[in-house]
């Protein structure tokens, strides 16, 4: 496997915006294998999320994630800086440290290696 891409997401809900960054990320990546940890039912703003989780997986399955792990809502509802750490360490515990890419989707839409 030549790279592991990680997306921190929300997806409330999944529109053409995500596509373009995943398909970008992926791009820009080159990674064979996408994770999103993502929120449940609770946004970071500590808001019943617009589109239930199971929906929400389902979206992003089809769209080309490969394996989506829930964040659980104690740390959705956080602080940003919260929500990204703990994203991180989910990524860590989960990947055996073998992430090659964590991805976030803000202004600058950039990549940490």
């Amino acid at each position: 496997m030549s790279g592991v891409l990680g997306i921190v997401s929300e997806y409330n809900p999944f529109h053409n915006g995500h596509i373009l960054h995943l398909k970008k990320s992926i791009e820009l990546t080159k990674a064979d294998f996408t994770i999103a940890i993502m929120s449940g039912n609770f946004v970071q703003r500590g808001e019943p999320s617009l589109v239930d989780k199971w929906s929400k997986t389902e979206m992003a399955l089809r769209q080309g994630i490969d394996l989506v792990i829930e964040l659980p809502t104690v740390y959705a509802c956080s602080s940003a800086e919260l929500f990204a750490n703990r994203s991180s360490k989910n990524f860590k515990l989960t990947w055996n440290y073998r992430l090659s890419f964590i991805r976030f989707r803000n202004g600058a839409n950039q990549t940490s290696r």
